[in-house]
């Protein structure tokens, strides 16, 4: 269970958000202090599985042939194989739009070093560099557990934001998401919560709310 502070920080967002005529989403922002983001080996960048879900969808697309790719059909939005991967190699466009609309990317191991020829200059900027995918994994499994997944990336700013569900999620399921994230980076951060300056908490169009 989620700290009672966190989930009144939720609740005083969700509460103070506008009505808008669409869904919005609740993101984190998150302040660095005390660090050195100028070394790579210093920033952050891993995706965090939420507890109760992102809220949103998540679309997810395979890189894979053979029997992969006939497993991921099932759960993936998108399943490319090798003439595809070359296809796009060749058309920049299609490149940048298959990388825009896509959250995650994953991709048999065979096929990774082809990724990096083909697309690494348009999936590498953008953090989207595909997850590899052993033969003895379970493709589905991997997906599903994408589908509750959010990028956690800071590149070289002290300030960086996450998706924490939506604003139809009850406060209290918005808050243990919020707390999985706040306790990895104090885990993976050299100095702990010391390394955390101010975090908020806020829906798409509403005000930001102070967490820690």
């Amino acid at each position: 269970m989620a700290d009672q502070d966190i989930e009144n920080a939720v609740s005083a967002a969700l509460d103070s958000a506008p009505d808008r005529n669409f869904r919005e989403t609740v993101d984190l922002a998150v302040n660095l202090r005390d660090i050195d983001l100028d070394d790579p080996s210093n920033r952050i960048d891993e995706s965090i599985v939420l507890p109760q879900g992102t809220g949103q969808e998540t679309a997810i697309a395979v890189f894979a042939e053979g029997e992969t790719a006939l497993l991921a059909e099932e759960a993936a939005d998108e399943v490319l194989d090798s003439d595809d991967l070359e296809s796009l190699g060749d058309d920049d466009g299609d490149a940048k739009d298959l990388a825009d609309r896509i959250d995650f990317f994953l991709a048999e191991e065979s096929l990774m070093q082809d990724i990096g020829r083909y697309l690494g200059t348009v999936l590498g900027p953008r953090g989207k560099m595909p997850d590899p995918v052993a033969p003895d994994d379970d493709v589905v499994e991997v997906i599903e557990r994408l589908r509750n997944s959010v990028q956690l990336r800071s590149g070289d700013r002290r300030t960086f934001h996450t998706r924490v569900g939506a604003e139809d999620m009850a406060a209290e399921e918005i808050a243990d998401n919020v707390d999985v994230i706040l306790r990895r980076l104090q885990a993976d951060l050299e100095k702990g919560p010391q390394n955390l300056d101010a975090v908020y908490v806020k829906t798409t169009m509403g005000p930001a709310v102070e967490v820690v």
